[in-house]
Parts: C-alpha cells; structure tokens; sequence
C-alpha cells in the first residue's frame, strides 16, 4: 500500500501566516477628517515635509513674509525722536512708538490699541477666514520664510527630506543633522537678542553679550530659554502649535459664516475624480499635490478643516496641474460656501457690519484716547504719615509732585496753586522747574494754613503748564483737616483768642 505524500503540510496550531511588512510613513498616511492629520494610525506622529509649490499666491506670500521680517530686524535699528522706532523700556517705564512716547501711567491707552486690533481681526476673520495665519502670524512667516528654507537648501525637497526621515544613521546625514540644528539655533538666537533689543535696546544689548553671562544673569537666563523654545517649536513642533495651541482655528468657526471668503474645493466641478481621459470624470485627476504641499498636511478637498491656515499654497499647486492637463485653474480657490454652491457672495451682512461697527466705534475712542495724552504728566500723593498735622498755630498738609517730562529735550514746566482759601501759605516748592528730557523731578510740597483762617478741609487746583503754554495739566486736591468747629472750641478752651 504506497502512502500518497503530502506536499502542503499543514502544522496542527494551525494556517502559518506571514506579518505584511510596515508601509513606510511616507506610503501610508492618508489624510482624513476624523482624526488630526498629523497622527499614524498607530498614534505616532506623522512629520510633515510639505513640497515646493510656486503660483502667484506663494509668491506674493513669500514677499509680504520677507517684508514683515525685515521690519521686525529693522525696528529696533531705525532712530525715531531720539530713540528706536519701536522701544519698551520698561526699567525706565517708557514706552517709544515712531516718536510718540507714553509714560508708565499711560499704559492703559494700550488697551485700546489691543482691542482695535482683536476687532479688526474679527472685521478680517468674517470677510476673509483664516488670512492673518497664512500671512502674518509669526509663526508661519519664521517656519516657512526661514525655518524650512533652511531645511529645503540642506536636506533637499520633500521626496529627499522623507527617504532621510526613513534612513539609518550615517556619518554623511549625522552631519548634515548637526547643520541644520545648528542654523536653527542660531536662527533662534538672533530673533530673541532682537526681542530683547525692542526692550532693552540694541547698544544694550550689545553690551550685555560683550559682558559675562552673570554680569546680567536674567537677560542671559531670558535669551537662553527663549531661544530654547524657539528652536524646539520650528524644529520640531512646528504645525502642532496652530493645532493644539493656538485658540483662533477654534474661534474660526464663531467669526465666520457661509459667505466668509476660505480656501475651499469646487466639488460641483471635481467630482467624480479620475484620471486625464477618463469618461464622465470631473476636473479633479486624483494627483493630490494639494495634499503634498499643504503645511498642515490636510486633503483640502475633505473640506475647511481646524488645520486649515489659509496658506494658499493648495491654490497654486492645483492651478499648476490645471495648467498642465490644459483645464481652467480655480478648482481650489478663495471662496465662500454659498459661492462653491453656485451662489452669489455678501460682503455686507450682519455679522460684518457689527464687527465693522465695533472696530469703528473702539478706533474713534482709541483716536480720542491717544489724542489726550500730553508731552509731560504728573501725580500728587501724600506724603506717608499722618493725613494732615495740627500745630499750635497751624494746621499742615504734605504732598509729594511727581512730574514728568516725556519731551525728547529738556523742558520748563509752571506750577501753580489755583482755588488756596486766605491764609493758606505753601514752602519747598520750585517753581518753575526745569528738568532734562525724558527725566522726572519730585518735589515736596507742604500747604500751612494759620488757625485763625483755618474754615475746614477744602480743595484746591494743582496746574503745570510748559513754558509756551501748548498744554495744560490739572490735578484736584484735598487739603484734610480737622474740624474747624472743634478746632475752635479747643483754643476757646485754652484761653486763645485768634
């Protein structure tokens, strides 16, 4: 009996199967709306290496970049009234922009100046979506403009950066690593000494990196750390801060509404994808090089997504394939949700007519605010003590004058008493007085009334006027004192007559 051999054995655990080998990160990210588009399917992170793109929009972004950080080099550079064009000084409690000056007791103005700007970026936000992340932000403006140019001349465009990411060490990529990493902290470095210098001043600044670093230990620890964070945000965490940080992508979906003008893809004309000389197929061929070259890493075609910056860059590499299968450009494009349906678009509607109305109304008070501050300001406290001291003869306050010259030059301020009731004499004052610019001079100032004139607490008028009298300053005071009723029952009690 012959015994039929068994050519495919099959063990008793079971069917040997054989693990698929891992796709490659680059091969096996696919974008999608449920989950952020920079998480594997394992819950890693997925580095992003968004490809070259060039078009009109890239363009024109790539200038308005390099203009913005020209003037954030140049600010503190450029000489305005005697100091930087934009300076804090705040261990003087000065603050310098374009030669107009406010003193520390002037900081509240600059709550308007905040306000007009959080409406006008609301004002923005509802006309134009997400622009100020694409254009301006910080941000954006350092990791595409610097950052990534950085990484692009090193490491090569995005296919090369990937197949890098994938390969092991060698002598050859560890050098090209301690490169890269070294520009960027050097990069780093230069943005935060120019920080430092809008408060401290470039001269200052200067002087401060001559020196050792413990002759001035907090601006050493402050540039240090901060160049720290720097260089870990535009190295590594990059898009994460605009995704897990940033409040306004949340706060997008609050500003804006169907006729807000977003990047957005037509999926009237795109769909059904398919490829060139596909029947009945839309316009879109299926490339994904809007993918590719998107920042964030999204599929714009998925829909306005959190991620979105509005970057444009999607427009331009689409506008380019267009070009190329000889299709019309605006497939993906600036857009509203109403106009991507067919519809017509309003600029004017309610939502930006309110913001219209608050950035007007916060300008004209802000206008009005900023017109009221004068090129000198004072303050009148009591000096610690006692309110007010009873004497013999007299009943006596004391003050100190606290005034400030905010001129560039030295200046000759008049001080004046207006409204002092008889009897009432003042000593240590100086009057006028002459102090250098942007100096302050404190003065006592101590008011004596005789007890015979003395009819109780009253008030009276501080007025500082500058020698051409272009302003005037005023301050009401009350002189404090006791009772003059009792005053003179004690004194008719001791026998004195006054």
């Amino acid at each position: 009996m012959s015994v039929e051999k068994n050519t495919n054995p099959v063990p008793p655990s079971g069917p040997v199967t054989r693990p698929t080998p891992p796709k490659p990160a680059a091969q096996r990210h696919v974008p999608s709306r449920d989950v952020l588009t920079t998480v594997n399917e394992d819950g890693s992170r997925y580095f992003l290496h968004p490809a070259d793109v060039h078009g009109w929009f890239t363009r024109w972004r790539r200038h308005s970049g390099l203009i913005l950080i020209a003037i954030y080099l140049l600010l503190p550079w450029i000489p305005v009234g005697g100091h930087p064009a934009v300076f804090l000084d705040i261990g003087a409690g000065r603050f310098h922009f374009f030669g107009y000056t406010l003193a520390a007791q002037d900081v509240w103005l600059l709550f308007f100046g905040v306000t007009g700007l959080g409406f006008a970026l609301f004002f923005v936000t509802a006309l134009f979506g997400r622009v100020w992340c694409g254009w301006a932000c910080p941000q954006t403006v350092f990791l595409e403009h610097i950052y990534r140019r950085i990484e692009r001349m090193i490491d090569g465009d995005a296919p090369t950066r990937r197949k890098l990411d994938e390969a092991s060490l060698s002598g050859a990529l560890l050098v090209r690593r301690l490169v890269k990493h070294a520009l960027y902290v050097a990069v780093s470095l230069v943005i935060t000494h120019l920080f430092l210098a809008y408060f401290v001043s470039i001269p200052e600044v200067w002087h401060m990196v001559s020196a050792a670093p413990g002759e001035h230990w907090a601006a050493f620890v402050f540039v240090v750390m901060a160049s720290g964070i720097l260089y870990f945000n535009f190295a590594w965490f990059r898009e994460q801060l605009c995704i897990v940080i940033c409040p306004y992508g949340r706060l997008q979906s609050a500003l804006t509404d169907d006729h807000t003008m977003n990047i957005g893809y037509d999926t009237q004309r795109g769909e059904p994808r398919g490829k060139v000389g596909t029947p009945d197929a839309g316009a879109c061929i299926g490339c994904n090089r809007c993918v590719q070259v998107c920042p964030t890493g999204i599929d714009i075609r998925h829909g306005l997504q959190l991620e979105c910056i509005g970057c444009a860059a999607c427009i331009d590499a689409c506008d380019e394939i267009m070009a190329k299968v000889n299709r019309p450009k605006g497939l993906i494009r600036y857009d509203s949700h109403v106009g991507f349906g067919g519809g017509a678009r309003r600029w004017v509607r309610p939502r930006t007519m309110v913001y219209l109305v608050m950035l007007c109304i916060g300008i004209t008070v802000a206008a009005f605010a900023f017109s009221s501050v004068k090129p000198a300001n004072f303050m009148v406290m009591r000096m610690s003590g006692a309110a007010y001291f009873v004497g013999a003869d007299v009943v006596r306050n004391q003050f100190m004058v606290r005034l400030l010259n905010k001129h560039n030059d030295a200046a000759v301020f008049h001080v004046s008493l207006v409204g002092l009731p008889k009897g009432v004499t003042q000593n240590g004052f100086n009057v006028p007085m002459t102090i250098g610019p942007q100096a302050e001079e404190v003065s006592p100032l101590v008011l004596v009334v005789d007890r015979k004139y003395y009819t109780g607490p009253f008030k009276f008028t501080l007025v500082v006027q500058d020698a051409a009298q272009s302003f005037t300053l005023s301050r009401e005071v009350e002189f404090l004192g006791p009772d003059a009723r009792l005053l003179h029952e004690e004194d008719h009690a001791k026998g004195i007559t006054r």
